[in-house]
């Protein structure tokens, strides 16, 4: 899934890899390795679908199927380099999306899956539509389906999912001329080639082995890689006066509707999802904690309090409890105990497919419990599960440590804890800009600049492109991520000031462990075209470097660019860039950066 969103209103963005095309891009070739591996001969080695063609992620108002509208500026720039990044890789097919291109459906868009896909970018595998989207090619007023599937065929379109429309239909369309045996031919000859490369001729059931799914599936091996996988994923928001990590000792009060929820763990998605072979939050802090310090449990809240809309939310797993008695409960947990954990946000079902959201604040219940918590005077350690951003400006205001976990899998249980009692530092970093209010999106760091920009951090200023009620900065940037230690950036250095063409030239910068933790840092790189024929956006990311380092110790961290790094689709669409001067970031994340300056050639 490398769909782009910058509107985490969008349920999806939870799927993908966030804002930012250098980052989708680089994700989408490790996609397709780690799927199809060399030739897609061995056994796990699997065919990769890259969804959803096109620009699903950019559906307006943030609502799911909901309509796309952008310029080919936007387009080439900001949401298709992933795509194409996969296809470069060898992706063996290509599912097209529910959303209009050009006003024109996706499934049935010529210039989207045969002019670009397969003309320009050189794609030869096979098309598959996304559920039934030729079937609802009648909802946008474009054709009913005998009609659709003729356009979807036409278009560059292979495989039908659901409709039936090629099935039903296209034996009618060719005899009265709509569509072309060649047509017919073409579509079968990928898909039966894809089946070949896949080896499935051979043996039809590859990939139908029970004896292995027994003796592969959570297996030690796997699981604690899995672990250890899921607590890189946690992002550290907060951390005032060290409450984190926990000491291992007295009374913890684990409260929320998220503490015992083994299901909710997976995500959405998550159709193969087996809670009973996991634990829930609750199971994995009192393993870590026995016979070191007591673990006291309240639910202290419903996901809603409104019954309807939990339903709606959640899908019916969570079991619906009275609000007043269940708060009570989590007071009387809370005063018994030394430091408050309160698992509290999404429920997995609040994100995904159709699972869009108007208001990303913590749900009412759970801020009064949350609220309740801090009422205290108690410790309180905010462990947040969420699936996209969500809008934290009270907690960031109030909750002294904040720790996101996501829906980070099965092993989720025994990583949090791993994380909370200081196992592991925490060292993700966001993949997308978390707002102040819903107000300010969509929101993403590699935005256009105004005509007349404001200083994002000041007052209200008339005539300036701001806000009367709120500042226009985030409340994190993308990249951001705190650690249990602290790290000291040196002064970035250039092997040049000037980057020949055709040449290449280094960034480097020693980085500090200055605090007590062993941990990671993603090191981030920027650019600024400081003037082009083309707007260009404020920052753009062009690498970054994951790198473990001791306390006390320091690290040399090397970037490397070129003038493949410096280009950008012009008016024209051509992929190129301007001679001239290019601001050259070096940072923790998009906001806090040190700039240097070089001249291209």
């Amino acid at each position: 899934m490398l769909d782009i969103c910058r509107d985490a209103r969008w349920g999806r963005i939870a799927e993908g890899n966030g804002e930012d095309p250098y980052l989708g891009s680089v994700l989408a070739k490790a996609y397709i390795r780690g799927y199809q591996g060399e030739k897609m001969s061995r056994n796990d080695e699997i065919l990769a679908c890259v969804k959803h063609f096109a620009l699903y992620g950019a559906s307006e108002a943030g609502r799911d199927y909901n309509t796309v509208d952008m310029s080919r500026y936007r387009m080439f720039n900001g949401y298709l380099p992933p795509y194409r990044a996969a296809i470069e890789a060898g992706a063996g097919s290509v599912m097209s999306s529910f959303n209009l291109v050009d006003g024109i459906p996706a499934t049935a868009n010529k210039w989207l899956l045969t002019d670009l896909l397969r003309d320009k970018w050189g794609f030869k595998g096979m098309v598959v539509t996304d559920y039934n989207s030729i079937g609802e090619m009648d909802s946008f007023g474009i054709a009913p389906i005998k009609e659709a599937s003729e356009k979807a065929l036409a278009a560059g379109t292979d495989m039908d999912m659901v409709s039936g429309g090629f099935l039903n239909y296209l034996e009618q369309s060719l005899k009265e001329g709509k569509v072309t045996m060649e047509q017919i031919d073409a579509a079968c000859r990928r898909v039966l080639e894809t089946k070949y490369r896949l080896g499935l001729f051979e043996d039809p059931y590859k990939y139908c082995n029970p004896e292995r799914e027994a003796s592969e599936i959570f297996t030690p091996e796997h699981r604690n890689a899995a672990r250890e996988i899921a607590a890189e994923t946690f992002v550290l928001l907060k951390n005032q006066g060290n409450v984190l990590p926990l000491k291992p000792k007295g009374r913890i009060a684990l409260v929320g509707p998220l503490a015992d929820a083994a299901d909710n763990m997976c995500g959405m998605w998550a159709s193969t999802c087996r809670p009973e072979n996991h634990s829930s939050l609750l199971e994995g802090m009192r393993k870590a904690l026995s016979g070191k310090a007591e673990v006291l449990y309240a639910k202290g809240s419903n996901i809603y309090g409104d019954p309807e809309t939990e339903r709606n939310a959640t899908g019916y797993k969570f079991v619906y409890g009275n609000n007043r008695k269940l708060l009570d409960e989590a007071i009387d947990v809370a005063s018994k105990a030394d430091v408050i954990v309160a698992a509290l946000g999404e429920g997995a079902d609040m994100s995904g497919e159709s699972a869009s959201r108007a208001d990303l604040t913590l749900p009412d219940v759970q801020h009064e419990l949350l609220k309740a918590m801090l009422d205290t005077g108690k410790p309180v350690v905010l462990v947040l599960f969420t699936g996209r951003p969500v809008v934290l400006s009270w907690e960031d205001s109030n909750v002294p440590a904040i720790l996101n976990v996501w829906f980070a899998g099965s092993e989720a249980a025994d990583a949090i804890p791993d994380v909370l009692l200081g196992k592991v530092s925490p060292s993700g970093k966001l993949t997308a800009t978390f707002p102040r209010s819903v107000g300010q999106i969509p929101i993403y760091y590699n935005h256009l600049q105004s005509s007349r920009p404001d200083n994002e951090d000041y007052s209200f200023q008339r005539f300036a492109s701001n806000y009367i009620d709120s500042r226009t900065s985030p409340l994190y940037p993308f990249g951001y991520g705190l650690s249990y230690t602290t790290f000291e950036y040196g002064k970035p250095e250039l092997s040049s000031d000037i980057l020949p063409a055709g040449g290449t030239l280094t960034v480097s910068l020693d980085i500090t462990n200055t605090g007590n933790f062993d941990s990671h840092e993603i090191v981030q790189l920027y650019i600024r075209d400081r003037y082009s024929e083309i707007a260009r956006p404020v920052k753009e990311l062009k690498g970054f470097r994951r790198v473990f380092i001791k306390k006390g110790e320091t690290v040399h961290v090397t970037f490397t660019l070129t003038g493949e790094d410096l280009k950008y689709y012009d008016s024209d669409m051509n992929l190129s860039y301007e001679p001239g001067e290019f601001d050259v970031m070096v940072g923790a994340n998009s906001r806090d950066v040190q700039t240097l300056t070089v001249t291209a050639e």
